[in-house]
């Protein structure tokens, strides 16, 4: 059935009012707060809770008015909300480097590396324990195919727009309740995350790991400093250009720049599809490219964008902020409607290996922060190591609020250090090429060969991490640094 376009209207219509809905609650609720629950997530609750899997499902049961036995929400409304997030997520993810003067590598390489090898080496984790449970617990206890090796990193790393852009793909590969699990995940995660960080901060304070001055004396971390500036902070990030206007253009002017990064990354991945059914694709043949979302060529075609202004010395055209603007928008559309079209049935049939999803990568995030953190970072190792581990959890910027949280004067540069590791971090891993390609991968080469990959690579960045960089202070990277009298 067609959707029209006042039901598209309709659609986005109440997705505001429950954002409108959800900003009141978060003022006045201080739990939210406390957890740092961004707007789009209570708003996206509070659309499950009236639609037809809660609301709907207790009116039926009840035998309650007929009118409320599919919910508040009407059947259109639904439709189109679980078609937004695979086509805005394209434009979340077009909006991550432009407006951003990308440095040469070198330089990124120079400041963020250490960061570099901790987030990969976190990432690839994830897979390799995912892909481990599949092969062993989740296929064989509970049946579920081996694309469920893929979740942890997809819900964790990826975030609640990475698990719904990829809904047609799971849909495609015959795992559709994918997509739920691995939002599901993404909640699991952003709440954990804030949570766990918060406990690791008042830790490392009190051992002395977190917070030292040039004296040695432990320094109280400004929660409520950090609350009020990142208040309303979503899955974005800053940049040093985010204070500034840098140029004048209307709204309209930068939505066109998204579009032909969108564009670009379309051209793109039609000309690798079509290199790929040419070559090897061909008769019955390996294919991957050919089952590849738009999302992270649309990242890749911002990149070029980005590059091209940077070459002609016309940066000053694209304002960051109203960028952000884009991005975030288009976030908030894609949370509520995601988490408002989650089947809980799909989470309720698979409770016990979502549990244990949830459960080995919580731990094998706090783990590798701990351990891989003080031996990779060479300084300030716990306060700079908190920005991974909370972008491993399922927000970038619930890393933010930690390394706000942990070192409010940014005396680490850890700020700088993270927003510069995007760049070699994200078009890979996180929401990138290898996130994306990771369900098509499974599905066509298997889980072992994967899982050897990976394996290979989380070897190779946990051995380079510790060997290119490692702690050079031992009193500011946090190894056994004893707790002050």
């Amino acid at each position: 059935m067609s959707i029209a376009i006042v039901d598209v209207f309709t659609a986005i219509l109440v997705i505001g009012l429950f954002l409108v809905a959800a900003k009141w609650l978060r003022a006045r609720i201080g739990l939210f707060r406390r957890l740092f629950l961004p707007a789009s997530v209570i708003g996206g609750a509070l659309a499950l809770l009236a639609g037809p899997q809660v609301l709907g499902r207790i009116a039926t049961a009840l035998d309650g008015p007929e009118a409320l036995q599919g919910g508040l929400l009407p059947d259109a409304v639904i439709e189109v909300w679980s078609e937004l997030p695979v086509l805005l997520i394209s434009v979340v993810f077009a909006c991550l480097f432009i407006g951003k003067r990308i440095p040469a590598v070198r330089q990124i390489w120079e400041i963020a590396g250490p960061q570099v090898a901790l987030g990969q080496s976190i990432a690839w984790g994830q897979y390799v324990i995912g892909l481990l449970l599949a092969l062993v617990v989740l296929g064989p206890v509970f049946g579920l195919p081996p694309l469920a090796g893929a979740l942890i990193e997809i819900g964790f790393e990826g975030g609640h727009g990475t698990s719904a852009g990829l809904a047609d793909t799971f849909e495609e590969f015959g795992f559709a309740e994918g997509t739920d699990l691995a939002l599901g995940l993404a909640t699991i995660g952003l709440v954990a995350g804030v949570v766990i960080g918060t406990i690791i901060i008042n830790w490392g304070v009190r051992t002395g790991r977190i917070g030292l001055d040039e004296h040695g004396d432990p320094v109280e971390a400004a929660r409520r400093d950090a609350t009020d500036d990142l208040d309303d902070l979503d899955d974005r990030e800053p940049t040093d250009q985010a204070d500034e206007t840098k140029a004048t253009d209307p709204l309209s002017i930068h939505l066109g720049f998204v579009a032909v990064a969108i564009a670009l990354g379309w051209l793109i991945l039609e000309g690798l599809t079509a290199l790929e059914v040419a070559t090897w694709g061909g008769d019955d043949g390996f294919e991957l490219l050919v089952h590849l979302p738009l999302f992270p060529l649309a990242m890749i075609g911002g990149v070029l964008l980005q590059l091209f202004l940077d070459r002609v010395d016309r940066e000053d055209l694209v304002d960051r902020r109203l960028i952000n603007r884009i991005s975030g928008a288009a976030l908030d559309l894609i949370i509520v409607a995601a988490l408002g079209t989650l089947s809980l049935q799909a989470i309720g049939g698979n409770l016990a290996p979502f549990a244990i999803l949830a459960v080995a990568g919580i731990v094998w995030n706090v783990g590798a922060f701990l351990l891989l953190a003080p031996r990779i970072v060479p300084v300030y190792a716990y306060e700079r190591g908190l920005g991974d581990f909370g972008q491993s959890m399922g927000m970038t910027v619930t890393g933010l609020l930690l390394l706000r949280i942990a070192d409010p004067p940014n005396r680490s540069e850890g700020l700088e250090a993270f927003g510069y590791k995007q760049l070699l971090f994200e078009p890979v891993v996180g929401g990138g090429l290898f996130t994306a390609a990771s369900v098509p991968l499974i599905a066509q080469l298997g889980a072992v060969p994967v899982l050897i990959g990976t394996s290979v690579l989380l070897a190779f960045w946990v051995v380079f991490g510790i060997t290119r960089f490692g702690p050079v202070d031992q009193e500011h990277a946090g190894v056994d640094t004893p707790a002050p009298e």
